[in-house]
């Protein structure tokens, strides 16, 4: 059975006429926590987890993810790689149609559960160079097999609770950092401890700009984030 793509309205390619809505879905989810996809899992981010937090609000998404999880949790590398494939190749007709970018957030929820199922995602974006594709991860393993494509932006989300990791990965690889804190400016001070710099705020969270408009989504207005711009701070408490 195909995997199902979810519509977004912060990560959207293409968007409604009224920009209230997202008409093209450009991202995948998987059920969040350690018991599924989230071998990472922090306790800073189980506690906020905004969409573990809707996977138990909307009985349609969950049902979403959990049926994503049975098709991959057991494959082997060659199922998950063709799942995978059929799903962004139907995304790219999708934007065929509608002349949109080809613009895909991996893993709206969820993470990459083991080393294969990255490693698949791996096949799947090098195969696609005309995609460019963002992701966030705590998987250590995961970002170090995803490091330095062309066509990924890639970031470790860290927290107080895996920052240790963050640094090493940061100073050995390069790869960017997605901090996590209680508030901004906590979480650029702790950026500006670990690796120096203090990293930008997200404009959304931080309520800067909408999470839709007529202008496009949040992320694509944005951009920070898909072109890997900068190291970039999330606040909890919107704050």
């Amino acid at each position: 059975m195909a995997l199902i793509r979810s519509k977004d309205r912060k990560v959207t390619n293409a968007v409604s006429p009224n920009g209230k809505t997202a008409t093209i879905a450009n991202t995948f989810g998987l059920p969040a926590g350690k018991d599924f996809s989230c071998p990472g899992q922090t306790p800073t981010c189980a506690k906020v987890c905004y969409a573990g937090k809707l996977e138990k609000i909307y009985k349609g998404v969950r049902d979403v993810l959990l049926h994503n999880w049975e098709q991959l949790k057991d494959a082997d590398h060659d199922t998950m790689e063709a799942l995978l494939t059929d799903m962004i190749n139907e995304f790219r007709k999708d934007c065929e149609k509608k002349d949109a970018p080809l613009l895909f957030r991996i893993h709206w929820d969820g993470d990459f559960f083991n080393d294969e199922y990255a490693f698949a995602w791996k096949h799947v974006i090098l195969n696609n160079p005309d995609i460019k594709f963002w992701v966030y991860t705590r998987v250590a393993s995961a970002a170090n097999m995803l490091k330095n494509i062309d066509n990924l932006s890639l970031y470790y989300s860290t927290d107080a609770d895996n920052k240790e990791e963050a640094i090493k990965l940061n100073k050995d690889t390069g790869i960017k950092l997605a901090y996590l804190a209680d508030t901004f400016a906590i979480g650029q001070e702790d950026m500006k401890a670990m690796i120096g710099k203090v990293g930008a705020k997200c404009p959304e969270n931080k309520k800067a700009i909408p999470l839709i408009s007529q202008s496009g989504s949040a992320c694509v207005s944005c951009g920070l984030c898909i072109d890997n711009k900068a190291n970039i701070v999330f606040s909890a408490k919107k704050r």
